[in-house]
């Protein structure tokens, strides 16, 4: 293991998943006056409380130093309390609502452009507003976009929908992220995050929506037309996947001359190709990377969200990943995601 892969400070690492931490009234303020009776509210959380354990989810110089503290370079930033709102069910107002949001993400990631990278929240009940949404985000500097990970019943991804959008990405280079408690499925139910049924929530239905989405994307047949389109499955963790690939892979070739689907490779070689999955606390996951996903995971902290890995990555990354050779380390910490986001990494 080289100096600069060791765990020490040389370390170039960047988070391929954060948050930061929304105001709780950013919609109720900042909707079109005709929407703010009905525009979503949030309580009020004290820095230190639940999702807004540190200032630097709202204030971008205060995250700064708390990312010198951890031994970051950069991170890839996603919404707190806009996550939800990928299930609202009025277009209009997620529209809106995402609008403000990404008005908000792009004056906060200007404080360090560099070091602060933005996903735009796109809505996609309108296909042509998401495209006209993800154009004007991406001129403003934010460098992908985030949609539901389960879409609404009647607009599944494998319908044709989607299909100017995800020509969109392609031409514009834009990676799409698909974070878990995004869309309309399980979390909308409150039954579902109470008692036992939190732990069912918390594991097994978010792997099925993970499964799903890629399913679809796979199977049928999107990312083989679109073959430059870039996916990231965010905060699933990854120990989950090379299983469920080689199922895939192996069933394909099983079924495929009786039952052919629009596909003509292996569904693992599309994940190759494609998609990435993003990691901060999988220990099972670590082992796979010895063997698998060493072009295709990214490790993060999900900051600033009090199950982060914060101040402690590095020895985390030590834990999860120190076995590793150097080469592959540095893919998973630092240039993989760099590559995706076409970020300037510095000199260590």
């Amino acid at each position: 293991m080289t100096k600069e892969t060791s765990g020490n400070g040389n370390e170039i690492i960047i988070s391929a998943d954060s948050h930061v931490m929304e105001p709780h009234d950013l919609w109720e303020k900042g909707v079109p006056a005709s929407l703010r009776d009905s525009a979503p509210r949030f309580t009020p959380l004290p820095v230190g409380e639940g999702f807004q354990k540190h200032p630097g989810g709202q204030d971008p110089h205060a995250r700064i130093g708390e990312m010198e503290t951890d031994g970051l370079t950069a991170e890839v930033l996603y919404p707190t309390l806009a996550l939800s709102l990928f299930a609202l069910d009025d277009a209009r107002m997620q529209e809106a609502c995402f609008r403000v949001y990404n008005d908000w993400l792009i004056d906060y990631c200007k404080a360090a452009p560099k070091r602060l990278v933005g996903t735009a929240a796109i809505p996609l009940y309108d296909a042509d507003y998401g495209i006209k949404e993800m154009e004007r985000c991406k001129k403003e500097g934010l460098k992908g976009v985030t949609i539901w990970q389960v879409p609404h019943p009647d607009l599944p991804f494998h319908s044709s929908h989607y299909d100017k959008f995800w020509a969109a990405a392609q031409a514009m280079e834009m990676p799409i992220s698909l974070h878990i408690l995004t869309g309309h499925s399980y979390f909308k139910d409150p039954n579902r995050r109470k008692g036992v049924e939190h732990y069912r929530g918390s594991v097994n239905l978010k792997l099925l929506d993970n499964a799903n989405a890629l399913f679809e994307l796979i199977f049928y047949g999107i990312l083989d037309r679109y073959p430059r389109l870039k996916i990231v499955v965010v905060e699933a963790e990854v120990g989950w996947l090379p299983f469920l690939l080689q199922q895939w892979d192996y069933y394909y070739h099983r079924f495929r001359d009786r039952n052919p689907p629009p596909i003509n490779k292996d569904p693992s070689e599309y994940f190759k190709r494609q998609i990435y999955a993003t990691f901060f606390n999988d220990s099972v996951g670590g082992r796979c990377l010895e063997w698998w996903g060493g072009d295709n995971c990214m490790w993060s902290n999900d900051f600033p969200h009090e199950n982060s890995t914060w101040p402690n990555s590095r020895k985390v990354i030590q834990r999860d990943l120190g076995y590793l050779p150097a080469e592959k380390r540095v893919k998973l910490v630092c240039t993989n995601v760099a590559k995706l986001y076409n970020l300037e990494i510095p000199p260590a």
